[in-house]
């Protein structure tokens, strides 16, 4: 058994499908209502990887980090383990729960453990806080071979693996979880080689995200986001989304507006037009951050605590659109799959290329 591929699959052409389910009043959403969206697009994946993400998931450890770890070594969870106690605060661990399923040949183990930081450390503030996981979540998948993050964030559960999305539903049982928003994924490898770690989600803290397309930038954003201490190691362009927009919004401060602008800015023939202030503001951020846009055909859903952010390339080589009736919205690459738990929606509609779809729970809303 291994997580890892010891050699590149070939190349697989094909359409990811993706959606997230937001309840803006801040309601539980139920795992069947994301497993049913997502099985509808079934035909979009291959089998090699399909995923979910639960906000809201731990009420009873909400103010603890879950760290979920999946393993092929059980000396790798021993390494992992020490390595947890010796930084953090261990509140608590066991295994992930999963139901043995046909479906499901020979997985990974995983485990979930809830942390806290240590008072010197959170005498230090937010921020520290948060460089103390990333930094123990890069420690663990580039050093600790067998072993492998899956999330790390506060109230968010992640699952994930081989398998069409019934399967991985079934294994992971998903039934049992519910959360305020819920984002799904079926994969169909593009560059990237079909195995448990390549799945979506990826996440890093409390942004999650699936991603459908190919990030043909992905050399020069790996080489920026690496200048700040990120690793990737998953064998998957996905995975240097995540670190952007923690690098971007967390670290850099920038509002989710303008990381969504720096990611997919305004043609420079389009910025040559604008008003001045206007022009001299994407301008900034295209100047700024220029190794952090992202090219080639995407559609990315990103989630986090309190909503969910959609974002398209800018010629919306990718499909999506979104749904909503009352509270709740869905944002997928099928209407089919909005319709499917939003059977009479007050609107559907999709979002212009490179318009970024932003949408938080209401003031007040418990999550």
């Amino acid at each position: 058994m291994g997580i890892k591929p010891s050699t590149p699959y070939g190349k697989d052409h094909g359409g990811c499908g993706l959606v997230g389910i937001l309840d803006r009043a801040g309601r539980p959403v139920s795992g069947d209502m994301i497993v049913s969206s997502l099985c509808s697009m079934k035909e979009r994946g291959n089998g090699l990887g399909s995923g979910y993400a639960v906000y809201g998931a731990y009420p009873q450890f909400r103010e603890s980090f879950g760290v979920h770890v999946m393993y092929n070594d059980a000396a790798a969870r021993g390494t992992v383990e020490a390595l947890l106690k010796s930084k953090l605060e261990l509140v608590h661990a066991e295994p992930v729960p999963v139901r043995k399923i046909h479906a499901i040949a020979d997985p990974p183990e995983f485990w979930r453990y809830f942390v806290n930081p240590p008072a010197p450390v959170i005498e230090q503030g937010e921020d520290a806080l948060d460089d103390l996981i990333v930094g123990t979540v890069m420690d663990i998948n580039e050093r600790i071979e067998g072993a492998y993050v899956v999330s790390s964030g506060k109230d968010l559960a992640v699952f994930k693996g081989v398998g069409h999305p019934d399967a991985i539903a079934e294994f992971f049982r998903m039934q049992d979880y519910a959360g305020h928003l819920l984002l799904g994924h079926t994969r169909f490898p593009t560059n990237t080689p079909g195995w448990w770690g390549g799945a979506h989600p990826f996440t890093i803290l409390d942004w999650s995200i699936v991603h459908n397309g190919e990030i043909s930038s992905y050399g020069t954003n790996r080489r920026y986001v690496e200048m700040f201490g990120y690793k990737c190691t998953l064998l998957t362009d996905t995975e240097v989304v995540a670190y952007l927009l923690d690098l971007l919004i967390r670290k850099k401060g920038l509002p989710l507006p303008a990381a969504a602008a720096v990611l997919a800015p305004p043609f420079w023939k389009d910025i040559l037009q604008m008003e001045p202030a206007k022009r001299d503001y994407y301008t900034a951020l295209r100047v700024s951050y220029a190794n952090a846009t992202l090219n080639g055909p995407f559609a990315i859903l990103m989630g986090f605590s309190n909503g969910i952010l959609g974002l398209n390339d800018r010629i919306k080589l990718r499909p999506l659109v979104v749904g909503r009736k009352g509270d709740l919205v869905a944002i997928a690459s099928e209407e089919s799959a909005i319709r499917e738990v939003i059977p009479e929606p007050e609107d559907v509609w999709a979002p212009k290329a490179g318009e970024p779809i932003i949408l938080t729970l209401k003031e007040g809303a418990p999550h």
